[in-house]
């Protein structure tokens, strides 16, 4: 009931704001259109090492192309870089 209650929290807010990019998690990933567990998985393995400095930067992304990026850019934004620790 929970996981259901989370999961619906965090489809609402999706509808009304940008999901970050470089700070969501996979679940808030996932709720992009087109963007499944896999490709939200990805995405947060390729941050742990690289920041997005842009959204078009998610082409670097492996399984993410050009076309995934248009298709998402209004749905998405690239905050501020997390600090790395050392």
């Amino acid at each position: 009931m929970k996981k259901i209650l989370l999961v619906s929290v965090i489809a609402a807010v999706s509808l009304f704001a940008k999901v970050d990019i470089n700070s969501a998690n996979v679940e808030e990933l996932s709720t992009i259109k087109g963007i499944g567990e896999k490709k939200a998985t990805a995405i947060v393995e390729y941050r742990k090492e690289h920041c997005f400095k842009n959204v078009s930067e998610l082409v670097n992304v492996k399984g993410i192309g050009e076309k995934t990026v248009e298709k998402i850019k209004k749905d998405i934004t690239a905050g501020k870089c997390p600090v790395k620790k050392k």
